[in-house]
């Protein structure tokens, strides 16, 4: 075998498979990162009459959508437990949005339900819900997430945390010293409470990377936690968030001020490529300290709020965002007058000084 002075441990993930009747049926797919995989998903596809999508957050949602482009007549419901799609990121003004979205696409999304079993004979050939709905299904896609790889790490002894990741410290480090985890793999902790959390995304993974890297031999780098940043795009909208949402935030305790803008992202407006985005940040009140933003709209929403996920980062206040000084460009921005960050948290401003 291999002997090593330092082991990296990048096991990934797999996805999650929810021990329901009749899981192992045919046609049914739980999402891997495998070519060979994905061609046999769409061989299915490309003859499918009913296709069910279990999810509705940013996997079964984004499914749906690649799904519809490549079969433009076939019937595709999603079902999801919350009561709406993408409801664990965005505040509920902008799930409906993106519900409009999905259903001018004839995409139809079924929310509150809960799927008991997968009927057919060999293969599947319907969903059966909690509320008595049965949904015909010929292929079943399941989006319900992926849980952390740690099986390795758990047999060497190592420590793991409440979600089934390798526990680490700031540094990257297990509980052998000399051992680090990164990536889906490793336990994740929240920026804003420190408590464990199950998010999981590339972006984190390759921050946990630099910093596991880094620290191999000297510890020099610390993971902050985990401020969570998401992008998509629903009916050629996007749809951006980072941080924590008006919703999520109260949860945690907060006393929270809100402050949102609206302005097209061309000035004027009748440029080439115009189109209105919305900003939502969400501030804590008693220290105005920027906890999360939601964007919807342009296309350029994505860079934004990359943006916004930094500014959390950095525990940037509402008076800082409102006295950036921001590149604007008749072809490229909003307005300076209409800027969305500065004129939402200008909004926020407003409501603290009248509050006051």
């Amino acid at each position: 075998g291999l002997t090593y002075d330092r082991l990296i441990l990048a096991t990934g993930s797999d996805p999650i498979v929810p021990p329901l009747s009749g899981i192992g049926k045919q046609n049914i797919f739980a999402i891997r990162k495998n070519p060979e995989f994905h061609q046999s998903m769409l061989n299915q596809l490309d003859q499918t009459k009913n296709l069910v999508i279990i999810g509705g957050g940013f996997i079964g949602v984004e499914f749906a959508e690649e799904c519809r482009k490549r079969r433009p007549e076939l019937p595709i419901t999603i079902i999801e437990m919350q009561e709406h799609c993408l409801q664990l990121v965005y505040d509920p003004e902008f799930c409906g949005t993106a519900e409009k979205g999905l259903a001018d696409q004839r995409i139809q999304l079924l929310t509150s339900e809960k799927v008991v079993s997968f009927n057919g004979d060999g293969a599947v050939a319907s969903v059966l819900l909690e509320s008595g709905k049965v949904i015909p299904a010929d292929m079943v896609i399941l989006g319900i997430g992926c849980s952390a790889n740690s099986n390795l790490a758990r047999e060497a002894g190592l420590r793991i945390g409440p979600t089934k990741g390798i526990q680490v410290d700031a540094s990257m480090r297990t509980s052998i010293p000399n051992i680090f985890a990164c990536g889906d793999c490793a336990e994740k902790v929240s920026f804003f409470d420190g408590k464990p959390t199950a998010m999981k995304l590339a972006s984190i993974a390759t921050m946990e990377a630099r910093v596991a890297g880094a620290n191999v031999f000297q510890l020099q780098r610390k993971n902050i936690g985990v401020v969570g940043c998401f992008a998509t795009v629903i009916n050629q909208q996007a749809y951006a968030c980072a941080g924590l949402t008006e919703t999520q935030a109260k949860k945690m305790g907060y006393t929270i001020v809100v402050g949102q803008a609206e302005a097209i992202n061309r000035h004027p407006g009748l440029m080439p490529g115009a189109a209105m985005m919305k900003v939502k940040l969400v501030f804590d009140a008693k220290t105005q300290i920027l906890l999360g933003g939601q964007i919807v709209g342009a296309l350029s929403a994505g860079e934004l709020i990359n943006g916004v996920s930094a500014l959390i980062g950095k525990k940037a206040t509402a008076d800082d965002l409102a006295l950036f000084q921001a590149g604007t460009h008749p072809a490229l921005t909003a307005s300076p007058i209409a800027y969305q960050l500065v004129n939402a948290a200008e909004s926020a401003l407003l409501k603290l000084r009248t509050a006051a």
